[in-house]
C-alpha cells in the first residue's frame, strides 16, 4: 500500500511540475529561459571586470560595455557603434543579453562560440583596434589581475583565459522571468487577452518559423528579403549586407543572416543588421513585407507588438528598461 501511495504521489508531483513548466502545451515553439545557470561565480566576476575594462582597446577608450550597455538592453541603441578614434562600425551591434543561447555569434555567424567572438572586436580596427599581446601586457601591469587570474587559471593571464572569463560573464547575462515566460510556466494571468491574441497572430502569420526556441531566434540563418528584394528597394548595398556570403563565398548565402533573438526586443531599437528600423512598428512592417510577403492590418500589428513587449525580462532580479 505504501509503495503504491508513494508511486501515486511521485506521479502527481511529476504532473504538477510538468504543468507548471508548460501553461498551454509542451509543444509550444517558444520555451522559457532558465531562471539561473550554473556558472563559476569567480569567473563571472573576473569576466565582468574585463568586460568593463577599456584597456582591451588600443587607446584605452573602448570597453565591451561601450557597445553592449546593460542599461540599454545590452546594446548602444545606435544604428552603428563607434570604436577607437571615433571610427564608425559597419553593422548594427546585437544585444549581449542571452547571447550564450545563440547557435553562432555575429550577424553572419562567423564565430562558433562566445570565446571565438571576442577576437573580433579586439582586433577590429574600427572597434578596439588592439591585439592580445598588447592587452596581456597592460593587464599584467595591473596590481590585481595577475592574482585574480592565477586563482582561477594555472597558467595565469593569456588570451585563452581572458576570453574564457569574458565569455563566462556573457553567459551569465540571461534575462529570465519575462511575463511571457511566466505565462509559459503556467501563470495564465501573466498576459492580457490582447497579448495572448498577439502571440496567436505571431504564430499564425509564420513569424515563429524563424523566431522560436528558448531565445526566440538565434538558432538559424535566413535570407533577409526571402519573399521581396529588401536590398534592391533600399539600395546602397555594402559588404556587410552580403551577410553569410562573406564567410562562405557561396551564392545562396548572399544576404543571409543569423536570425536575431527577440528577447527584450522592445528595448533594442534600431533593428536589423543595418539599423534602419527605429521602431517596432517599422520593424514588423518590414518583416511582413519582405519575409512574409504580405501586409499585416494595423489592428493585428498592434496586437503582435503588444505580445513582443511581453518578452522583456529581468536582469539580477530587476526588470529591464
Amino acid at each position: 500500500m505504501r509503495i503504491a501511495q508513494s508511486i501515486g504521489l511521485a506521479l502527481s508531483l511529476a504532473l504538477f511540475a510538468f504543468k507548471s513548466v508548460y501553461a498551454v502545451s509542451p509543444n509550444e515553439p517558444i520555451k522559457p529561459l532558465p531562471l539561473a545557470l550554473n556558472l563559476n561565480p569567480d569567473k563571472v566576476a573576473l569576466g565582468e571586470q574585463l568586460f568593463n575594462d577599456k584597456r582591451l582597446s588600443h587607446d584605452n577608450t573602448i570597453a565591451c560595455v561601450s557597445c553592449h550597455d546593460l542599461q540599454k538592453g545590452g546594446t548602444d541603441r545606435l544604428p552603428r557603434s563607434f570604436g577607437i578614434n571615433n571610427a564608425k562600425g559597419d553593422i548594427n551591434t546585437p544585444t549581449v543579453f542571452n547571447s550564450g543561447f545563440n547557435f553562432r555569434q555575429f550577424w553572419d555567424g562567423r564565430a562558433a562560440s562566445l570565446e571565438e567572438q571576442i577576437d573580433g572586436p579586439v582586433h577590429n580596427p574600427k572597434e578596439m583596434g588592439s591585439h592580445w599581446q598588447e592587452v596581456i601586457g597592460k593587464l599584467k601591469k595591473d596590481a590585481a589581475y595577475p592574482k585574480a587570474f592565477k586563482a582561477l587559471y594555472s597558467d595565469g593571464i593569456n588570451a585563452k583565459n581572458i576570453k574564457d572569463a569574458i565569455a563566462t560573464f556573457e553567459r551569465s547575462l540571461i534575462t529570465p522571468n519575462a511575463r511571457f515566460d511566466q505565462y509559459l510556466r503556467g501563470d495564465e494571468t501573466a498576459l492580457t487577452d490582447e497579448e495572448k491574441q498577439g502571440y496567436a497572430l505571431f504564430k499564425q502569420y509564420g513569424c515563429v518559423a524563424c523566431h522560436q526556441g528558448v531565445n526566440i531566434g538565434g538558432n538559424m540563418y535566413q535570407v533577409f528579403g526571402a519573399l521581396n528584394n529588401y536590398f534592391e528597394r533600399r539600395g546602397n548595398i555594402t559588404k556587410a549586407d552580403l551577410g553569410r556570403f562573406n564567410v562562405t563565398g557561396k551564392k545562396y548565402d548572399r544576404h543571409k543572416f543569423k536570425v536575431p533573438s527577440l528577447r527584450n526586443v522592445a528595448l533594442t531599437a534600431p533593428y536589423f543588421h543595418d539599423g534602419t528600423a527605429d521602431t517596432l512598428e517599422k520593424a514588423v512592417d518590414v518583416m511582413a513585407k519582405y519575409q512574409l510577403g504580405r501586409k499585416i492590418p494595423r489592428r493585428k500589428k498592434r496586437l503582435i507588438i503588444k505580445f513582443l513587449k511581453t518578452l522583456t525580462g529581468t536582469y539580477q532580479g530587476k526588470e529591464l528598461k
